[in-house]
């Protein structure tokens, strides 16, 4: 447990000081600048500041002075982080339209707070225990023929082993590994066919074996073979790659909402991309939120209740103060858009899977 804890703050830490590199502050404080020049790039001070680079006049030295900029430049994002979430949550289509307006100083930018967002949720994630399922049942096994590349069950084993050495001891999913490993060798041992070929039965428990299809689509068809061999290490991966690749959502989702407005010109790319990636960084932090309230016991109908109606009404609100849109335009935008969102989910789901069989 305090492994996992200790993991957590530190994914935490990560995800802040990566917003924060999205998110720069100009200069730095304390001890002050010799000979009147800027440390920096050697601009002759005028004040405070270098009118040149924005670094200011004087550069701390101190162990003391380095701690309080990592705990400043990690979590309080200067201040802009109590400027932005009120207004994210109670009134984002102001937000939205004030940061696409140009009024950047005060808020956290799109990008720094999706980033934060993100790892915060990973971190929460890790600390309630919240996982993808492993036990899928008996693995169902293939054989080389039936996956179409030539793959053996000797090929699976050798990707298990390097997957397990990559994760070292301390990672939870080492133990899954393990586990399939040893299954895996057991069966070979086990069985094979006159030809050397393995070819392994599938659970004799028929309620929990899977059901995959394939789509003819050589790269799909992959991952899909990797999830009949190995779904708890599949399962494993996609949950990974989700937090990896969780960015690839505001280029999925940016086509879509400028669908929704293809006649109004003066809406472009750029707006649409600050609405998603706000709307994105708003739904990470929401549901990072009902974990915590489910943590503390509120019971699950009122979760799945906020969980469900919460999110419409911020696309709502959302639409309707972003882009200066009637009740009626932002609310059949909305009905629209949340059919898109499952076009999107889908998609993205996809992409994981490729990422996943290429992986």
């Amino acid at each position: 447990m305090a492994g996992d804890i200790s993991e957590a703050i530190g994914t935490v830490a990560e995800g802040a000081l990566l917003a924060r590199a999205a998110e720069p502050r100009r200069g730095e404080g304390g001890e002050a600048a010799a000979a009147g020049t800027c440390l920096n790039c050697g601009t002759a001070l005028m004040g405070t500041h270098c009118h040149g680079c924005g670094q200011r006049a004087q550069v701390h030295k101190t162990l003391g002075a380095f701690l309080h900029d990592l705990l400043h430049g990690a979590f309080h994002f200067e201040g802009k982080i109590w400027h932005t979430l009120p207004l994210l949550a109670w009134k984002p289509g102001q937000l939205t339209r004030r940061y696409i307006d140009g009024e950047r100083a005060r808020f956290v930018s799109p990008m720094a707070l999706f980033l934060f967002a993100v790892f915060l949720m990973f971190a929460t994630f890790q600390l309630a225990g919240i996982a993808p399922p492993t036990d899928f049942g008996p693995p169902v096994q293939v054989s080389a023929d039936e996956a179409g590349d030539a793959r053996t069950l000797e090929e699976e084993l050798a990707g298990l082993h390097e997957a397990r050495k990559a994760m070292g001891d301390n990672n939870p999913a080492s133990a899954l590994i393990d586990r399939q490993i040893a299954a895996i060798e057991q069966r070979i041992a086990e069985t094979a066919d006159k030809d050397g070929k393995i070819v392994l039965a599938a659970s004799e428990d028929k309620g929990s074996k899977l059901t995959y299809q394939r789509t003819g689509v050589a790269i799909l068809d992959q991952g899909i073979d990797k999830w009949r061999a190995n779904p708890g290490l599949m399962a494993y991966k996609l949950q990974s790659n989700s937090y990896k690749f969780s960015w690839l959502l505001i280029p999925l989702s940016v086509p879509f909402v400028w669908l929704l407005f293809l006649w109004r010109r003066r809406f472009g790319a750029y707006d649409h991309a600050v609405f998603v990636t706000y709307s994105l960084a708003f739904m990470t932090l929401f549901y990072v939120a009902l974990v915590l309230l489910g943590g503390i016991g509120v019971s699950t109908w009122v979760l799945v209740l906020f969980g469900t109606f919460v999110p419409l009404v911020h696309i709502y609100k959302q639409l309707k103060g972003a882009y200066g849109l009637s009740r009626f335009s932002a609310l059949w935008r909305t009905t629209i858009l949340i059919g898109f969102i499952c076009v999107i989910l889908v998609l993205f789901l996809d992409l994981l899977l490729v990422l996943g069989a290429v992986d």
